[in-house]
């Protein structure tokens, strides 16, 4: 009884050490913004994966660190979903579970050079793999992709021009794998070393060779941030700051307005009243207005959150609907399930409507822009399709007024920047409160930041830029790669087994006296 009392407390002890050690690499992520501590963040998760003594043991500790990296992540989620933060937690965290198995596979024991140098490959393959299923929006969206933690490193983003984030993704787990083996398995340091040297030689390489977006053009765009205003009628109350903040942009020469998520709570085909005050506003500032309209539409029913471009005549027509909606916050996936979470926590008491497909807007003077709204931006595909179809600007309208005092949105304001890298393109993040900021179309910050306290309007200096980087022409490669690298090891390890078997079965028995009974005798 005592054996197996010890034995339970040392299982519980290792599952706290995978849940802390998965929890680390947030720390490389804002608020903290510890950047190059994504470089070794891994390590102990890896070092304690790799001397599970079972294979199902390691398997737990892939799941109690994923577990522990999702609550982590999105810990800023608690005061909004409470306890089914958790559940929400432990349901991504078993992601994880394959890969704690083939962290042990590849590396546990004394592993040879071979397996080394194939754990360089196959664990990042299998990182990039779980980012890959969790990436679906059902499953909250990729979110804290372990290379969005590097999108204030310069060289970083030029990796990312490349493969996208995704590459960068790969890169930092191989770094991990390399740094884990060159502390643990000493006798095996070439291959280790030899994944050091790949990594330096391709972020080099990238920093080379990868094209430099051909900035050709600027233009003048305003971003409109209300701060918070809440309350009763906190809808026309933000409207007035708003109009008030936009009037101050006469005479600036703003080829745009931006507006943040959310900004009219009102249909404007049920509010007249509102169109031709902002019809009002884009004549007198001479720019179109992006506005985000959060109601109840006049011409279908349900909900809708959409992008709407405002001229000096009202509603230009052009018109986005969000596509992506956050699970839980705009919609609960199998509601009659999972319905319950609305009596725990601030879950979606409606369900909001999908859009249909991306839209580019044309907002005068040949200014083409790609509008995104809320957490779409964390989707590289979507921002990838934008400039596929024209667009020059990439826009994305937020709010962050439930999170304010926490690292959301700063995390969510830095997904701007890896998004420009990708694309080529630059990157407008306006908020209703938040974090608002423009990045260049090299992923580079342009003018200074609005921060979480901040009631302003502001115009930046954007710069336009021609051509296509390599992950807007040949997209998510690194995921292709990635999921082709674990096939072919799943078909030599299914080979190595198989002939292991059939070695053992073709082994002579042998009598009591130890001599050999051959087949046929």
């Amino acid at each position: 009884m005592k054996t197996l009392g010890h034995r339970l407390a040392s299982s519980w002890r290792r599952s706290a050490a995978a849940v802390v050690a998965g929890a680390l690499p947030v720390l490389a992520f804002p608020a903290p913004s510890l950047w190059w501590f994504a470089y070794v963040a891994l390590v102990p998760w890896v070092l304690l994966a790799r001397t599970a003594p079972t294979g199902g043991r390691a398997a737990r500790d892939g799941w109690c660190g994923g577990f522990g990296f999702m609550l982590a992540m999105h810990h800023w989620l608690l005061p909004n979903l409470h306890v089914f933060t958790f559940v929400i937690a432990a349901l991504l965290g078993a992601l994880w579970a394959p890969w704690g198995w083939l962290v042990r596979r590849l590396l546990g024991g004394a592993p040879s050079r071979g397996r080394v140098a194939a754990a360089l490959v196959v664990v990042p393959s299998g990182w990039l793999a779980i980012e890959l299923v969790r990436s679906w929006q059902g499953l909250g969206g990729p979110w804290g992709v372990l290379g969005a933690s590097q999108w204030e490193v310069e060289a970083a983003l030029r990796l990312v021009s490349v493969g996208g984030v995704w590459l960068a993704s790969f890169l930092i787990v191989a770094l991990n794998v390399a740094v884990a083996v060159l502390t643990a398995v000493r006798r095996t340091r070439a291959p280790a070393v030899a994944g050091l040297v790949a990594v330096a030689a391709a972020a080099s390489a990238a920093w080379v060779w990868s094209p430099r977006p051909d900035v050709h053009d600027r233009v003048r765009i305003a971003l409109v941030q209300p701060g918070v205003v809440s309350g009763p009628d906190s809808a026309d109350r933000r409207f007035d700051r708003e109009e008030r903040l936009t009037r101050e942009l006469a005479g600036q020469d703003v080829g745009l307005i931006v507006w943040g998520e959310s900004s009219v709570g009102f249909d404007l085909g049920d509010r007249p009243d509102l169109a031709r005050r902002l019809a009002a506003l884009s004549r007198g500032t001479g720019a179109g207005i992006l506005v985000n309209v959060d109601a109840r539409r006049s011409d279908r029913p349900g909900i809708y959150k959409s992008s709407v471009l405002i001229g000096p005549d009202g509603p230009t027509g052009d018109r986005y609907d969000k596509m992506r909606l956050v699970p839980f916050g705009e919609y609960i996936p199998a509601r009659s399930l999972l319905g319950w979470a609305t009596s725990v926590g601030k879950a979606a008491g409606e369900d909001r409507r999908q859009g249909s497909g991306q839209v580019v807007m044309d907002a005068g003077n040949g200014l083409r822009i790609g509008p995104l709204v809320c957490f779409e931006s964390a989707f590289p595909d979507m921002s990838r399709h934008l400039a596929e179809d024209g667009a020059k600007v990439l826009l994305a309208q937020s709010s962050t007024a439930t999170f304010q005092q926490s690292w959301a949105p700063g995390q969510h304001a830095s997904l701007a920047a890896l998004r420009a890298a990708e694309t080529g393109r630059p990157m407008v993040h306006a908020t209703l409160t938040g974090v608002s900021a423009v990045y260049g179309p090299d992923g580079g910050p342009v003018g200074p930041r609005l921060g979480t306290g901040t009631a302003a309007a502001r115009v930046y200096e954007v710069p336009l830029a021609h051509g296509a980087t390599p992950y807007v022409r040949f997209g998510d490669w690194p995921l292709h790669a990635a999921l082709l690298v674990l096939g072919g090891w799943g078909v030599t390890e299914a080979v190595r087994v198989r002939r292991g078997a059939r070695g053992s079965l073709a082994e002579p028995a042998r009598t009591a006296h130890g001599s050999p009974v051959r087949p046929g005798h």
